[in-house]
């Protein structure tokens, strides 16, 4: 039994794992064979695939500095997925050593690296819980003790909310978590869409794995920010939004939106 009570036998390896996907296309080596023939058809399926991950990567880094910038001291990550350096607690303290994060994931791998990665930073913590379920992880004992509900938390939700059907109802997931944060606070998003490019045959990748794949329009993602206000330059495709260099060959074809919002009441 490990922590949160979850057993090793209750690892899903037979089937593709979003974040383990995700780490394969970005290059880590916390994967399985299924999780790489996942990505490999993934990449033959929608040919930008890998830059899109590395540009939503940036972005989620570029993000972070800014909600540091702007005062954040806590950040709560939903979906962080396998540790991919800089992890997010390491770009915080480039500029706010007192940052504290918590880290949660459905994945019992993920958490365990995560665990093994961050035992020695006080500031941080990892958590095994699901989004579908925002309430458990607001409440856990593990992100109350990393998190201040009372002060302005940083929410990030990166690459994630596609992983949730309509009939899990992602948008009343986004307003629970939403009306756990004070004023102040920050959403940091970004999502996958099809406004660019027929992404059929990427979906059918997902139909495989223990999460489907679910595109969303510019408009349908933009609802996921109700009650917030968008900072400049708004909801872009995540090359895009403020970008620190040029952004890379292709951009124009990444099929993935990205945003940061304040919460003002």
């Amino acid at each position: 039994m490990g922590q949160d009570g979850f057993r090793g036998t209750e690892i899903d390896t037979s089937r593709p794992h979003p974040a383990r996907i995700y780490d394969y296309l970005l290059g880590g080596k916390d994967n399985y064979a299924v999780d790489q023939r996942a990505g490999d058809e993934l990449a033959a399926a929608a040919p930008e695939v890998r830059i899109g991950l590395q540009a939503n990567r940036a972005f989620l880094q570029r993000a972070v500095r800014y909600v540091v910038a702007h005062g954040v001291r806590q950040i709560l990550d939903i979906g962080t997925g396998l540790p991919t350096s800089p992890n997010v607690h390491e770009v915080a303290h480039e500029t706010a050593p007192q940052v504290r994060v918590a880290y949660v994931d459905n994945d019992p791998i993920v958490a365990a690296h995560a665990n093994a990665l961050l035992s020695k930073s006080g500031a941080t913590s990892v958590v095994l819980g699901d989004l579908r379920d925002p309430r458990a992880v607001v409440d856990h004992p593990d992100v109350r003790r990393t998190i201040d509900f009372d002060e302005p938390v940083a929410l990030l939700l990166v690459a994630v909310l596609h992983f949730l059907t309509d009939a899990e109802q992602p948008a009343q997931i986004v307003a629970a978590l939403r009306d756990a944060l004070p004023a102040g606070s920050f959403l940091v998003l970004s999502h996958a869409t099809g406004d660019f490019a027929d992404r059929s045959a990427a979906q059918a990748v997902y139909n495989k794995a223990t999460a489907t794949l679910n595109l969303r329009s510019r408009t349908e993602v933009e609802r996921f920010f109700d009650g917030f206000e968008l900072v400049e330059p708004g909801l872009t495709q995540v090359p895009f939004w403020r970008p620190d260099t040029t952004p890379p060959p292709r951009s124009q074809e990444i099929g993935v939106y990205g945003g940061v919002a304040r919460k003002t009441v």
